[in-house]
Parts: structure tokens; sequence; C-alpha cells
């Protein structure tokens, strides 16, 4: 919403706010057939019939400056978009009526303009809800219809919105920038409308806005709901490009990998002048794939790099982003040893280490996150001894616990008298033992690798469990103790 029409908004409710008696009534009947207009239990609140006729419904948004609230629309679509974008909660909606409310300002609120236009121009906790590389996200690819994908040049990818020539004004708005409905004008073309828009790899929502209108992108087959009722169109902005040449004369080539588990038929490859091809976003991390040629599984031919499998076979492997070097110091005796962890399903026929003079060493690629592993010495699993961080204080139970890029600290102040204090949590699967915090003057301090979005946690001083005295965000659990709640990143 543009800063005007937010102030708009602001003076209409300073009005009603201020008198908190005036009602707005154009006629009140039982059959609710034409429109109200009112302030209820302190909230503005609408209340239409779904079969009113177009003069009249366009006579009420006229009068009370209600445009862009797009209702015309939501009666014709049910799409709730605009209403959630600005606030308006949807009381009632069946076939033949529907109600909104929206809670009005107090009057201690009407100095402070700044944060309502703010709030206005910013649905609270998207970003936390949808970053661009976001919880678990380990791969993405695009499909449209009608059309290719959005071309990209470098890092700017060009949004494109096919046909509706006959719109006035076209914006684009999504997760890359804070869904703001004015800031992106697109430029029309001879075959619609396009927006050049900077992005790093990763997952982005994003919806046009015609004329007032939000729209999904009808061209592009990726769709999701927000959690709030919003069905937004998903891009992708590859970094990858899987290839393969030749096997022109296959009917349909799919790539299947760890990241997708292993799923046939549903990375469908793209047919090229001479082969097939995919771009797709992968996070950092080591990831195996295979080629399905017409039902046939096949190494990648131009990937020397394989791991074995559980079929006395092979998988091809890339890695992307760094290097994390696992090492096992003596054993040197030993026939082989392996590495399992979460990052590779636990699986113990794969990732064989190299020895050396002092051990065992595998360098392996690793995104930035919290994983869990063991090491197999000859059929029997242990810990790594060098790590003091497991997941549990019972050995034959624990893993060893690996931290990369942590970029959260949390902190407990005071109980200087505390001999030892834990940190445990959704990150960890409130592992008891596993996060000893670290005294640092008068508080406990631990840094993890947190994703963006909701997490809940505890500290555990001496034995006990508590909630974060400094923290009043909290939710209840099935204990009844309660969980703090942390929501990283927004």
């Amino acid at each position: 919403m543009e800063i005007r029409t937010a102030i708009g908004m602001l003076r209409k409710l300073m009005c009603i706010s201020a008198c908190m008696i005036l009602v707005l009534l154009l006629q009140v009947r039982a059959s609710a057939q034409v429109p109200v207009n009112t302030v209820k239990e302190g909230k503005m609140y609408i209340e239409l019939s779904k079969h009113l006729s177009e003069a009249v419904l366009d006579s009420f948004i006229k009068r009370y400056d209600l445009a862009d609230l797009a209702l015309k629309f939501f009666i014709k679509t049910g799409q709730q978009d605009t209403l959630k974008l600005l606030g308006w909660h949807i009381d009632k909606n069946d076939n033949d009526l529907f109600a909104i409310s929206k809670p009005l300002l107090s009057s201690e609120d009407l100095t402070n303009l700044a944060g309502k236009i703010m709030f206005t121009e910013k649905q609270p906790g998207i970003d936390a809800l949808f970053p661009a590389i976001n919880n678990g996200l380990l791969y993405g690819y695009n499909r449209y219809k009608n059309r290719s994908s959005f071309a990209i040049q470098d890092s700017v990818v060009t949004f494109y919105l096919r046909n509706k020539k006959d719109a006035v004004s076209v914006k684009l708005a999504g997760s890359f920038n804070n869904w703001h409905p004015e800031r992106l004008s697109m430029t029309k073309t001879d075959s619609g409308w396009i927006a050049n828009v900077k992005l790093a790899p990763g997952k982005y929502w994003y919806k046009f806005i015609a004329d007032g209108r939000w729209l999904v992108d009808e061209d592009n087959l990726q769709r999701e709901n927000d959690g709030e009722g919003n069905i937004n169109s998903v891009f992708y902005k590859t970094n990858y490009v899987f290839k393969l040449n030749g096997h022109t004369e296959a009917k349909k080539v799919y790539l299947s990998g760890s990241f997708n588990k292993w799923q046939p038929k549903e990375l469908l490859m793209q047919r090229t002048a001479t082969g097939w091809e995919l771009p797709i976003y992968l996070a950092d991390g080591t990831h195996t794939y295979k080629f399905v040629i017409d039902g046939s599984w096949q190494v990648d031919p131009a990937n020397p790099e394989r791991y074995p499998n559980e079929f006395n076979d092979f998988n091809s492997v890339i890695h992307l982003g760094n290097e994390y070097l696992f090492r096992l110091k003596g054993y040197e005796t030993a026939k082989q040893v392996l590495l399992t962890g979460t990052f590779n399903g636990w699986r113990k026929d794969e990732l064989f280490m190299k020895r050396t003079d002092s051990g065992w060493v595998l360098p392996y690629s690793l995104g930035p996150g919290n994983y869990e592993y063991r090491f197999i010495v000859e059929h029997t699993e242990l810990i790594d001894p060098a790590n003091p961080l497991v997941t549990s204080d019972d050995s034959k139970m624990a893993n060893s616990y690996l931290i990369l890029d942590p970029n959260y600290t949390f902190r407990l102040k005071g109980y200087a008298s505390a001999k030892k204090v834990f940190l445990a949590g959704d990150f960890n699967n409130y592992a008891e033992h596993s996060l000893a915090m670290k005294q640092v003057g008068n508080e406990w301090v631990f840094s993890v690798h947190l994703t963006r979005g909701k997490h809940i946690y505890k500290f555990i001083v001496d034995g006990q469990w508590i909630r974060d005295p400094e923290n009043k965000l909290w939710e209840q659990n099935r204990y009844g103790t309660g969980d703090s709640v942390i929501w990283f990143g927004e």
C-alpha cells in the first residue's frame, strides 16, 4: 500500500476511534442484502451479501473509500490475499454472506503514525515465515505452462506476466521485497509485463498486482499456501544445472537423488539439441544422484566422482559449498572406517574414510547447520573422541554433535553460582546434556546455528529445566511446564 493510502486509512480509523460511537450504516436488514459498515467490539466491521448488485456494491465501496480492499475480487474468486495483507480478519464466509473486521487504533496509538504505516506496508512475520532459503530446503525447480521459466542474466531475474495488456498498472510483490504492493512497478511490453529483480539462489514467493488486484502467476505450476489462507506462486533462483549429453532417442529422462529422496518420476529433465538438462536449486552440501532414462537408472557419465550404494553399484556425487574435514585419530590397524550421520541419512555403506599416518580423514561438503554423526570402525560404532558435544550422556545412545556457522547466541543471565547449565531445544532434539553453556561474567552463553523461523528451547540449570526469564514469549508443552519461543530472522 502506498504511504498516502496508509495515511488515509489511519485518518479514517482515527476519526472512528475518537468518536467510538459513530456507526456507519446504509441500512440494516436481517437478510444482510445491504452492505453494513460499522464499529463492533472495538473493530471496524463490514458485512456484505455476495448477491448485491454491482451498482450497490460500487456505491458502498466509493462512499467509504474501500477500493484498496478489492472486495469485488474477493466475492468473485474467494481469494483473501489483499484483505489479509491489509490486516483484515475473515469473520464469516459462506455462499451468501461474508463479514470482515479489523481492530481500531486506540487513542494512545494515534501519536505513532509512522509505526502504523509500517504495519500496513508489511505483513508481520512474513520474512520469518518465508526467507529466501527456508527451513530444511534442499532443492527446488521451476515448472511453467505456455512458456519457459523466467530469464536469468547473472543474478538478475526477469519476472514476466503474460498478457494483461488491458491493465493500467501492474506491480510485483513477493518475499524478496517484504510484499510491498507499490515498490516494484512492472514495465509493459508487446506481450505482457516485465520487472527485473536481483536475487540470490533460493526460494521465493511472489504475486502480481494488476490494477490493485493480487494475482498468482497462471503460467506457473508451482504454488504454495502460506498457512494463512493465501496461495502464492513459487520461484526458485537456481544455482546448478544437471546435464546429460546424448540419449536424444529417449522419450523421458528424470533426475533422481538424495535431495528428493530418490523419487524416480518427479524431476523431469528438458530436452535440448544435444541431450537433456535441468536447472535446479540445491542447498550447500553433498548430494548423490542418478539419471532415469526411460526407466533405466544410470550414473552421470560426465562426472567421475561416485559413492557406493546398497545395490553394489554407484551413485554420482556433487559437492556444493565448503568442505568440513572429519578426522578420527588412531585406529591405524583398522581395515576400514566409515562416517555416518544425519547428513547422509545414517547410511553405513557410503562414506569410506581415507587412512593417514595418524588415523582416518574424510573431507565432506556441508552447508550451515547442526549435524549428528558417528564413526564406524570395523562394524563398531563410536562417537568422535575429539568432539565434546554429544546428544546424550549415555555413551551407547549418544551421537557426536557438529555446529557449522553458528549464527545465534543464547544467553542466560544470573545463576552465577550454578555448577552446570545446558541448552536444549528443537535444534538438538532436546538432548539434556548435549550443549554445555559457558559462563562469561554474570551470564551463561552458547552459540548454535538456527534456521530462520520459530524455535523452542529451555535452559537446564543444575538439573532443573527452566524457561528463559528474559524472554516473555513462550508456549505450553505436553508437560504443562512451557517452552520459551524465539522467532529467528525477523
